[in-house]
Formats: structure tokens, sequence, C-alpha cells
């Protein structure tokens, strides 16, 4: 039972929920094993304090930081260094660019943003983020200097950034 009495609805809440906390983990920097234990762990801790569904934006609100706070813990557990102003500044951006939403916007956003890149740009994206390669392995395989590389990345980076920016309506 909640502090009102009524029992929460997790199963509710979750799959409300439940892609936009591991989004938003993401975008902190939690790799996709991470955001997958922390997403849980944050339901259970909602399960475990009584948590009483307000509003949507109070709801999300409590979600974020509790996924946040999570993130900063399981990060000084595996003795990583953490930054938390970068963390902070992170999540505001995200929460300028999502605001209330579940971040699947600024994915459709990203996709979109992807297919205008030319091939190199994209296929440096795909190796790096969706076949996990180190920057020397791509390197190597595209014929380039590991610098080279890292340039293209940090260049196709910003110009994602930008692109989704703009198709999100919130160019900064």
């Amino acid at each position: 039972m909640t502090a009102a009495g009524k029992q929460l609805d997790l199963a509710g809440l979750m799959h409300e929920h439940q892609a936009g906390v591991w989004r938003y983990l993401r975008a902190l920097g939690a790799d996709t094993s991470l955001a997958d234990d922390i997403t849980q762990d944050v339901f259970l801790a909602a399960l475990r304090s009584g948590f009483v569904e307000r509003s949507r934006g109070e709801t999300i609100s409590w979600l974020r930081t509790t996924s946040r706070n999570l993130f900063l813990k399981a990060r000084m557990k595996q003795g990583r260094e953490v930054a938390t102003d970068e963390v902070e500044q992170l999540d505001r951006r995200y929460t300028e660019l999502v605001d209330e939403g579940d971040g699947a916007e600024m994915v459709t956003a990203l996709r979109e943003c992807l297919k205008q890149l030319e091939d190199k740009p994209r296929q440096v994206m795909e190796m790096q983020h969706g076949q996990n390669l180190a920057r020397l392995d791509i390197a190597t395989k595209l014929g380039m200097t590991d610098d080279g590389v890292k340039t293209l990345i940090a260049r196709t980076k910003a110009r994602l950034k930008k692109c989704v920016e703009v198709r999100m309506g919130s160019e900064s």
C-alpha cells in the first residue's frame, strides 16, 4: 500500500515510463547493461518506497532523480570517477530536449538525422555504437588513422547533436 492507501500500479508505471527511464540513463552515459539494471532498480525503489503517482511531471521527475542517484551510486561502486557537474549538465540538457516525454521523439529525430549523413560518417557511427568497435579497429577497417577517426566522430556527433536539436525545436 502507498501512503494514500492505494496500491501502486507497478505494471502500469513500468509500461508507461520504462523506456523513458532507460533512455535517460543511456543519455547520462550508462552502458546498455547498466541501464537495464538501474531501470529495474528504479521501479523496485518505487515499489519499496511507497511511491505515490501524482502528475505526469512529478512522476517523471521522481523517476529521473532516482535514476540519476542510482547511476551515480553505481559509478562510485565501480570505482569510476564521477563528474557530478557533467551528469547534472546532461540531465538539464536531456530535460530541455524531452521535457515530460520519454525520449521517443528524440530517438526518431536521431534516426532521421543519421539518414542524412554521408556514407563514411554513418559507417563510423554504426561501427562505434552498433558494433561497439574501438576507434583503432574502425581506423584499421576504413584505412584511416586513429586521429582521423577521432576527428570524424567528434564532427559527426556535433552535426547529429545540432540536427536533433533543430528537429526537436530547441536549438541552442
